[in-house]
């Protein structure tokens, strides 16, 4: 990463990963996406020492709970610590990916379009009948910064730092790998991935396992 591009948060780098970069359009079901979002924001707070997860039951049925209870001046991450915060019980770590997740994926695309990183535009569609909304980066070095640090872990060529190696294990489990646009093996790179991705701090792969199942359930309850 150059001095010039600044690390963005995890939950973005995922939201400008799930898209095409020359379409705007989610490479995966929107609503899975942002389950995988809303894991990148726990992911993010823990690492920033804000929020932990109980030890008493695994497998996404922990519950949240603060260990700093202090602003990160994020917006989004904010209002994540607010949420723990005021709960009462602690949220099971599953039930809160589902309810944070409900609206993130709006609330991502409207940070990023207020920041600069995404512009809006309009198209025709439906032989000019309908018009519809398109968001598309300003610059491709966002996603093309984040896939480079991803291949670079995949190839050994660089020690997976905490950020990347929780990116890689959100790609593999939202099925984002065959869209980085690298030549390995997709099956291979995403086991690559996967591996390096369990690597990282145990609370960090319970939230990443969470996601795995959260977007199983989706795909479950849509062809009930």
């Amino acid at each position: 990463m150059t001095a010039s591009t600044p690390q963005l948060p995890l939950r973005d780098e995922l939201f400008l990963l799930g898209h095409n970069d020359d379409t705007g359009q989610p490479h995966v079901h929107r609503q899975a996406l942002a389950l995988g979002m809303a894991g990148a924001v726990l992911i993010d707070l823990f690492l920033a020492g804000r929020i932990a997860l109980d030890d008493a039951r695994p497998g996404g049925h922990q519950r949240l709970w603060l260990h700093l209870d202090r602003p990160v001046g994020d917006l989004i991450a904010d209002t994540a610590i607010a949420s723990v915060r005021y709960a009462n019980p602690a949220p099971p770590l599953r039930g809160w990916l589902t309810w944070f997740a409900d609206d993130l994926y709006e609330r991502t695309r409207a940070g990023l379009h207020a920041g600069g990183i995404l512009r809006h535009t309009t198209h025709r569609r439906l032989g000019g009948l309908a018009r519809g909304d398109r968001y598309l980066a300003t610059d491709t070095k966002w996603a093309v910064v984040a896939r480079a640090r991803l291949r670079y872990l995949a190839v050994g060529r660089d020690q997976p730092d905490n950020h990347t190696a929780a990116l890689a294990g959100l790609v593999a489990v939202l099925g984002l790998t065959e869209h980085l646009y690298l030549d390995e093996d997709t099956a291979a790179l995403t086991a690559q991935l996967r591996a390096i991705a369990e690597q990282h701090h145990r609370q960090v792969r319970d939230i990443t396992t969470a996601v795995d199942a959260a977007v199983g359930d989706l795909a479950t309850a849509a062809y009930r």
